[in-house]
């Protein structure tokens, strides 16, 4: 039985694209406890995407937004408090796009416009959001907001190419915005540095199926599921860990910590 954790909590999920997004799996963790959610995401992904069967399953209303946008984050969150009637108490940034790895384009030959594209969608989206929502006051006392983020954004991960980039700007946006908003309304804000995870984003950076063994095989406890993910991202969405902001905190099995594992040793040696 579930522990209901977020009885009586609303919020908005953005980025789920099919049952492979983290996204996904954390729309139906906060339902399964207790939580009614508004789903999300650019126009654009939800016809590519499989939406409609996530928001029959968690009986929750789809509001199209670009998240790069503006005036639809300005919808989005109006819409969100008229549908709930009060304000959100949690909300989570489950978005990243790079068109240069998209285009197979090498770290050293970056086409410009792609990365300044891929920035705005990965990271300066999530600063739009908090802006949006900070001047609408639309956030509850000790609400929580969470990003998704990828440890690339400190350590070199070679085909991660410009990504890292963006999910360097995005930690960086949760820890500065999330003093502002801690200050002035008591909301807080992390990231979540998840392990490789089988996504349809993910799978699309060069060599992710190696790595994914890689960083499997270096984790003491093994790679971080997205069921996992939505777990631990629930936890934090709840008034058990209302005094934890500005933390990008490593959901990854351990490999974070580990300089390196037995097994990496034993395949060096065969």
């Amino acid at each position: 039985m579930s522990n209901q954790l977020l009885k009586g909590k609303k919020g908005i999920i953005f980025g789920a694209l099919d049952e492979k997004s983290i996204a996904w799996q954390v729309a139906l963790e906060a339902v399964r406890n207790g939580a009614e959610i508004i789903l999300t995401n650019a126009p654009i992904a939800l016809r590519m995407g499989s939406i409609k069967k996530l928001s029959d399953e968690c009986q929750s209303i789809i509001v199209p937004a670009d998240a790069t946008s503006i005036p639809d984050l300005e919808n989005l969150f109006t819409t969100s408090i008229q549908h709930f009637g009060g304000k959100i108490d949690f909300v989570l940034h489950s978005i990243g796009m790079s068109l240069n790895v998209r285009k197979k384009r090498h770290y050293t030959d970056l086409n410009y416009d792609f990365l300044i594209k891929g920035l705005d969608v990965s990271a300066v989206s999530f600063h739009k959001m908090l802006q949006v929502a900070f001047k609408l006051d639309a956030i509850n006392e000790f609400g929580s907001i969470l990003a998704l983020t990828y440890i690339a954004s400190q350590r070199t991960f070679p085909d991660y190419n410009d990504m890292a980039e963006n999910k360097s700007f995005l930690e960086s946006i949760a820890r500065s915005f999330g003093y502002h908003y801690g200050k002035s309304k008591n909301v807080r804000i992390n990231t979540i540095s998840q392990s490789p995870t089988l996504t349809t984003a993910g799978s699309g950076v060069k060599g992710f199926n190696e790595f994914f063994e890689y960083a499997n095989n270096i984790s003491p406890l093994g790679n971080a599921s997205a069921i996992d993910c939505a777990k631990y991202c629930v936890s934090l969405f709840s008034d058990y860990t209302k005094m934890v902001t500005m933390q990008n905190l490593f959901h990854d099995g351990g490999f974070s910590s580990t300089g390196v594992s037995q097994e990496i040793i034993d395949n060096m040696k065969s």
